[in-house]
Order: structure tokens, then sequence, then C-alpha cells
């Protein structure tokens, strides 16, 4: 899959590494395996502590040949109006769920996506950081 967007292991901004942080604690405190929804609110309650601003499920429009479309894109988080997080509960992240986030981040105009997979028993390899 050619794109222009890379994916980062190193050198995060100071917010993205904040939310990186928020997420390592509640895969330590929760575990791997939950509700993606479980994860959510869980975050929500941890950005709140962190004085992070964010929004849950914020919706985006879809437009098709100019035209607004009656369906829209649903973000599960975007944190300081920056940053999408998009967070699944999967046994194993697919190219599909990369080209997700990456449709959010280019729709939404969005410079840097976080994919967090709850399902990776293992904290390193559950985030993976998008930069457009």
């Amino acid at each position: 899959m050619e794109d222009k967007a890379k994916i980062t292991k190193v050198s995060f901004d100071p917010l993205s590494r904040e939310v990186v942080d928020a997420a390592f604690y509640i895969h330590q405190t929760m575990g791997a395996g939950l509700l993606e929804s479980v994860y959510e609110e869980c975050f929500e309650v941890e950005l709140k502590k962190r004085n992070i601003p964010f929004q849950r499920q914020v919706g985006l429009p879809v437009y098709y040949d100019g035209v607004k479309l009656n369906t829209s894109l649903r973000l599960d988080l975007v944190v300081d109006n920056q940053i999408v997080v998009e967070l699944k509960s999967l046994e194993r992240v697919t190219n599909a769920h990369t080209a997700q986030i990456l449709t959010y981040m280019r729709t939404g105009g969005f410079k840097t996506g976080l994919l967090i997979n709850y399902g990776e028993p293992y904290f390193k390899q559950a985030v993976k950081r998008f930069v457009l």
C-alpha cells in the first residue's frame, strides 16, 4: 500500500506521548480483550484526569461528488482537535484498519492519528502512530 502517511515508532510529540501514556495506563490497569466501548470510557476518565481536552464519537461528514451524504464517519476520540484516536480490541489489526484511520485523518484534516489495539497482550505492539 503506497501512501504518503508514515508509521512512526519514535519521536512522539508531547501530546501524542501523553495520549500513549494514558493508553498504556489503561492497558496496564484493565488488561487486554475487553470491548472497545470499555476502553473508550476508560480514556474519557484518564484524559479528564490529565486535563487533556477531547471529544468522543465525533461525527465527520462524508461527501460524494460534491454532495453531502446522510451518513457520517464516527471517530472514537479526537484529542485537543489535533489527534484522531481509533480504538480496537481485536486479535490483530489489518490493512483495513490502517486504511480506516488514514481515511479519518485525511477527511477530517488531522495530521496525527493513533490506532490502539487493546486486543494485543503486549502494549508495545498495541499502538501505531500515523503522521500525514
